[in-house]
C-alpha cells in the first residue's frame, strides 16, 4: 500500500514536470518571435513578453516536487554524501517531517488568501494591452505548496523503507 502511494505521487510530480518541460522550448520559440518582431519590424508585444513571465513561472513553480524527487535540490550537508544509505535515510526523513512538510504547509496557508484576493476579482496585468490571468499565476503558489508536500510525503516514506531495510518496490 505504502508503495503504491509513493509511486502513485512520484507518477504526479513526473508527469507534471513532462507537460511543464516543454514550455522551456516555448519560451525560447516566443522570446525569439519577440526579439524577431522588435528589430525586425518594430512591433512589441506586451502579451507576449508576460508569456514568458508565464511559462517561467509554470516551469518553475511546477517542477519543484520533480527535482526533489529526482535529488536534484542543492544539499548544504558536508557529512551527508559519506553517510551510508541509512544515514541518509535518516536525514531525508528528519528534513522532509521537520522542515519540507511544516514549510510546504506555512506556504499553503499564508498564500491562501493571497491567492484568494486576487480570484476574487479576476486579477490581470497591470499593461493594458497584458495577460488577464495574474489570478492564474498566483494560483502557482498553494499548487506548488501541494505538489512539494506530497513529494516530501513520498520522499518520507522512501526514507522509513530504506530504514526498515524493505527500500525495494
Amino acid at each position: 500500500m505504502v508503495n503504491k502511494l509513493i509511486n502513485l505521487i512520484d507518477s504526479l510530480n513526473q508527469t507534471v514536470f513532462n507537460v511543464v518541460a516543454w514550455l522551456t522550448a516555448a519560451m525560447v520559440f516566443t522570446m525569439f518571435t519577440i526579439v524577431a518582431l522588435r528589430y525586425g519590424f518594430n512591433i512589441g508585444s506586451i502579451a507576449l513578453q508576460e508569456a514568458i513571465t508565464y511559462m517561467h513561472g509554470l516551469v518553475f513553480m511546477l517542477a519543484l516536487a520533480h527535482t526533489l524527487k529526482s535529488n536534484g535540490h542543492v544539499r548544504v550537508d558536508i557529512f551527508y554524501q559519506r553517510w551510508g544509505e541509512k544515514g541518509q535515510a535518516i536525514v531525508n526523513l528528519l528534513g522532509s517531517l521537520f522542515l519540507l512538510l511544516p514549510v510546504c504547509s506555512f506556504i499553503a496557508y499564508v498564500s491562501w488568501d493571497y491567492v484568494a484576493t486576487s480570484w476574487s476579482y479576476f486579477e490581470g496585468s497591470r499593461e493594458a494591452a497584458g495577460l488577464d490571468g495574474v489570478f492564474l499565476l498566483k494560483s502557482l503558489i498553494p499548487l506548488m505548496a501541494l505538489l512539494l508536500f506530497l513529494q516530501g510525503l513520498s520522499e518520507s516514506m522512501k526514507a522509513i523503507n530504506v530504514l526498515r531495510g524493505s527500500n525495494g518496490r
